[in-house]
């Protein structure tokens, strides 16, 4: 039986000179939860997932674009995303989103 478990964001973020780094927090069948720490300038290319997703923005500033609009990503930001929505992110700075995606 999962008795739960806490981890610090802060202590885990690892920003790199340049890409992505990424560590997987919790993940099932039915979800998955990832820590994702991008260098500042990295583009994530448009792409589809088959799952509803949420991003949200822990530190830094960017773009993200979501079926074709504009948000700002700054700390604090929400965006739910639905299955198969197109989406895609420039950081302009280094970037920590929390990215949760369920069935």
């Amino acid at each position: 039986m999962n008795r739960g478990f806490s981890k610090d964001l802060n202590e885990l973020m690892q920003f790199p000179t340049e890409g992505i780094f990424s560590t997987v927090l919790a993940k099932s069948d039915t979800y998955n939860y990832t820590l994702m720490c991008l260098a500042g300038g990295t583009d994530i290319d448009e792409h589809t997932s088959t799952k509803t997703g949420v991003v949200q923005i822990l530190k830094g500033k960017g773009v993200f674009r979501l079926s074709g609009n504009e948000i700002e990503m700054k700390e604090g930001t929400f965006i739910f995303m639905p299955a198969n929505a197109p989406h895609s992110l420039q950081a302009q700075e280094d970037l920590a989103v929390l990215l949760c995606l369920t069935k």
